[in-house]
């Protein structure tokens, strides 16, 4: 059985489905943060734990990767995970509304919200990658994996901004409008997006893979070289690129006197950073390297613009800051869609019918990087504030640490294999010809 590529107008598609996931989930993790600890005056350590529990509960990638790898297609998975993450987003919104009344029912209803949530975005978001992965031709990834990424990104500001002016005057009830308004145009918009794309899928396996064992099927996967030096790669590269995220904006007001909106203004430079590193490897990534020398090169430059913080740290103004901020965010973005790029080549490598089970294994690994990351970057930066007492000394360390990080990731990345392998199981979909970008 074979299927046809996707062309640019599918892939835009797909990237408006990523951008709809992004759209219900930055007003869980973004805009009911925000109301939980100003409006309801609540710790801030509650928000930070419910959004911990949606990435935890992520670690279930793996299985239900698998779970599309035994149907044979990804849309249902897609969009019952996009019918899960609406339902989750909008009992959060409930949970949130309920408190004033009911503190603990409704922190209790937010934590089942949110494990409800992390659910949605495992399942969708993993079937999403995997479709791309098998679909989209090798020398097409890199530009197909940053329009994604990008539309994403798109989603998540036009939902903030858009959320954010409707959401004002605040009321739980207005809230409760707002949220679900947005919950249920994305799931409607999403499923437009994904109909007839995937097409018949492939056939449900022989009888005698009928009912295969999760448990086999992820030894098979880390019996795999690659996949478990990837997986490796993906959580230690995104720790350190996660642990940067929550000190940043102190920092900038601690060492350098940055006003809240100046330290926002700055958080929004570094995105544009992000972007910019993304479109960079989109469109120079198939003449100035492989997919594998974006990620090395992309760690080390993270590597270095970390240590420059710490320089800057210790000098204090009169350093180039914002510069190099920015140019973190470049060496960021161009490592991360890179690292992208590589997992959708890598998923259809190995054993068939293993993709979603590969695809998910880097999701949770991901997922768990980034909801330890917060934790373990503010909490250095506290450790440090203690043992060291000058607070630019400290911060200095911490941005030490996370350049220590970017290296051991590009080390990483430098022992995965960049060729398609010759030997592997064929692929589920014959492939023409194409450029090899690696």
């Amino acid at each position: 059985m074979s299927a046809a590529h996707f062309g640019w107008f599918t892939v835009f598609r797909l990237g408006l489905v990523q951008a709809c996931i992004g759209a219900m989930v930055v007003l869980t993790t973004s805009t009911l943060n925000r109301i939980m600890v100003v409006e309801l005056a609540l710790p801030a350590l509650l928000p930070g734990l419910l959004v911990a529990v949606h990435y935890m509960v992520q670690m279930m990638r793996p299985r239900m990767g698998f779970g599309s790898d035994v149907g044979g297609r990804r849309t249902p998975w897609i969009v019952g995970g996009l019918a899960v993450l609406a339902a989750g987003g909008i009992g959060a919104a409930a949970s949130v509304a309920l408190i004033p009344v009911a503190r603990v029912p409704g922190i209790a209803a937010a934590f089942v919200s949110f494990v409800v949530i992390g659910l949605g975005v495992g399942a969708a978001g993993t079937s999403l990658l995997v479709l791309l992965a098998q679909r989209v031709p090798e020398h097409r990834r890199a530009p197909a994996a940053t329009i994604v990424w990008m539309m994403m990104i798109l989603g998540l500001a036009v939902t903030a901004g858009v959320a954010g002016k409707l959401l004002d005057p605040y009321s739980p009830a207005r809230l409760m409008v707002v949220v679900t308004g947005v919950a249920v145009a994305a799931f409607v918009v999403a499923t437009l997006a994904l109909w007839r794309v995937e097409g018949e899928g492939r056939p449900a396996p022989a009888e005698a893979e009928a009912k295969p064992d999760f448990r086999q099927a992820l030894a098979e996967v880390w019996a795999e070289t690659d996949a478990r030096r990837f997986t490796i790669f993906i959580f230690v590269s995104m720790l350190a690129f996660s642990a940067q995220d929550l000190i940043l904006e102190p920092f900038a007001g601690t060492v350098f006197g940055f006003t809240p909106g100046e330290s926002t203004s700055l958080s929004g430079m570094q995105h544009g950073g992000v972007l910019a590193g993304m479109i960079l490897v989109a469109l120079a990534g198939q003449r100035l390297g492989t997919l594998r020398t974006w990620s090395i090169g992309g760690c080390l430059a993270s590597a270095l613009c970390l240590l420059s913080l710490a320089g800057a740290g210790i000098v204090g103004p009169g350093w180039p800051f914002k510069a190099t901020v920015f140019l973190l965010g470049v060496a960021n973005g161009a490592f991360s869609i890179a690292a992208v790029g590589s997992m959708m080549r890598l998923a259809g490598e190995g054993k068939e019918r293993r993709e979603g089970v590969r695809m998910g294994l880097w999701g949770a690994a991901q997922a768990v990087a980034f909801g330890l990351g917060g934790v373990i970057g503010t909490g250095a930066s506290d450790l440090a504030h203690w043992l060291l007492g000058e607070p630019s000394v400290a911060y200095s360390s911490v941005f030490a640490a996370e350049a220590l990080l970017f290296v051991v990731s590009a080390f990483l990345a430098a022992k995965i294999d960049a060729r398609p392998r010759a030997t592997a199981t064929p692929r589920l979909y014959a492939e023409p010809a194409v450029a090899k970008v690696e």
